[in-house]
């Protein structure tokens, strides 16, 4: 297996690959409104990309939705490379981007067929199932500890 690299990426410079990933995970295999995951939000997140062999597999995005609360969004893994950690090591990744910007609370909107990716990694689920871009999702926060 190749080695698998994560990088803390900034979207301007990174977006052709933040977007490759996204396209064929959401868009292709998921059929989500290309205007509903571009929602002009990009700019303003932290961004991580997981790369094999200098090929964009993962990414996700961490939004700051004020001084106290992140929200972990548009985690995707190409289908070729699930089942490796990667999407769970982009979590762990995106958890410690938000914990070193002194957040307290994570939110995710996690799509329900994974959810138990989320448990693992210490995300409690808050209300019910809903409907996100025609997929069923589970509202999950996390606190986190101080540094």
């Amino acid at each position: 297996m190749s080695q698998i690299k994560f990088k803390i990426v900034d979207y301007r410079d990174y977006s052709a690959d933040i977007q490759t990933v996204r396209r064929s995970v959401f868009h292709l295999e998921q059929g989500v409104d290309p205007t509903l995951d571009f929602d002009g939000k990009d700019e303003t997140a932290d961004h991580i990309l997981a790369y094999v062999e200098n090929q964009p597999v993962g990414t996700v995005r961490v939004r700051y939705l004020d001084h106290q609360t992140a929200k972990i969004e548009r985690l995707a893994v190409l289908s070729d490379f699930r089942g490796q950690g990667i999407g769970k090591t982009l979590m762990e990744e995106s958890l410690e981007v938000a914990a070193q910007n002194q957040v307290k609370r994570v939110i995710i909107h996690a799509q329900d067929y994974v959810k138990s990716l989320y448990l693992n990694l210490g995300f409690l689920p808050e209300g019910e199932l809903f409907e996100e871009a025609g997929i069923a999702h589970l509202k999950m926060i996390k606190l986190l500890k101080s540094l």
